[in-house]
């Protein structure tokens, strides 16, 4: 089934099928994509009900379609009580505020970019799997979460500790477009560029984390080995 670009046309495509699919696939505009049961909408944002028995609410203008999931795929039975909850703090007004925050303070990077880079990468779902192997609400690839030493990726705690050091590390070496890039693409395809590689998909999730956490993209890209002053760059 071809793709359909827009939110509101995926949806209309999902509500028209003549029968339900025993899941569907949902691509997401950072170039991810996702297997669910099924797609709702919720005071007008859509909802995703994932396989896990979670769900992830997000904006429709970051679903570009949604086809019937033709892989076969073993639905997990979890118990009522392992379902997670986005519990939003009262006072930072986000979920996980109060994980977030502090960890952002501890590894000084700017919370606004913690908090744009978990929206883009799992909508904020601590469950959240893409198809390339990324888990939780920072999506570490499993290398990433090693190298962390995490034990449990879709923990909370573990998942926002390991992102925002990974996060850090990045930021000491590139300026924060790039940086974003060697997060989404790997570093190896920051080095392999001298920068922001070409890749359409990086360049639009750099454009899209940079846009929610309302900062301002810088034109020029560093080099490894070559980490800029801080132009540009979150300041804790």
């Amino acid at each position: 089934m071809p793709w359909v670009r827009g939110g509101l046309a995926a949806l209309a495509l999902a509500a028209a099928a003549p029968a339900p699919a025993a899941a569907d696939l949902v691509f997401l505009a950072n170039g991810r994509s996702i297997s669910v049961r099924a797609v709702d909408t919720v005071d007008g944002r859509t909802r995703l009900l994932l396989r896990d028995g979670g769900e992830i609410l997000c904006d429709p203008a970051l679903i570009l379609a949604v086809a019937p999931d033709e892989v076969p795929r073993a639905d997990p039975v979890l118990a009522e009580s392992a379902v997670p909850e986005l519990a939003t703090d009262a006072r930072g007004g986000f979920p996980f505020a109060d994980l977030v925050g502090p960890l952002a303070a501890e590894h000084r990077v700017d919370p606004r970019l913690v908090r744009a880079v978990i929206e883009t990468e799992s909508g904020y779902h601590p469950r959240a799997r893409s198809r390339r192997g990324a888990l939780g609400l920072m999506q570490l690839m499993p290398v990433t979460a090693r190298s962390y030493a995490v034990v449990d990726p879709f923990d909370p705690r573990q998942n926002l500790e390991a992102g925002i050091r990974h996060l850090r590390r990045l930021l000491d070496r590139y300026e924060v477009p790039v940086a974003l890039a060697a997060y989404n693409a790997g570093e190896g395809a920051v080095v392999r560029h001298g920068g922001l590689p070409p890749y359409p998909e990086t360049r639009a999730y750099v454009a899209r984390v940079l846009a929610r956490a309302g900062l301002a993209p810088v034109a020029r890209s560093a080099r490894r080995g070559h980490p800029p002053a801080n132009r540009g760059r979150p300041q804790s």
